[in-house]
């Protein structure tokens, strides 16, 4: 059984605050693709997206890093 996630509400109140800056950060160290997928399903919804050009473009890198095979792992 799973726990529903509390990081996605938690940084879309950052942005809903004005805190775009504190938001991006918090994405660039988001725990999984999922999380980040659940933040953009919950800007698009509130329609924040168009309004946060740069909370778009984190999210969507963050996508794609997080996504990404990785070539090496750290023994």
């Amino acid at each position: 059984m799973s726990r529903p996630g509390v990081w996605a509400p938690k940084v879309l109140a950052l942005i809903k605050g004005g805190n775009s800056a504190a938001a991006i950060a918090q994405i660039k160290v988001a725990p999984t693709v999922k999380d980040v997928q659940d933040l953009r399903k919950l800007l698009t919804t509130a329609k924040l997206l168009s309004a946060h050009p740069n909370v778009d473009a984190a999210t969507t890198d963050m996508i794609a890093a997080l996504s990404a095979p990785r070539l090496h792992r750290s023994p």
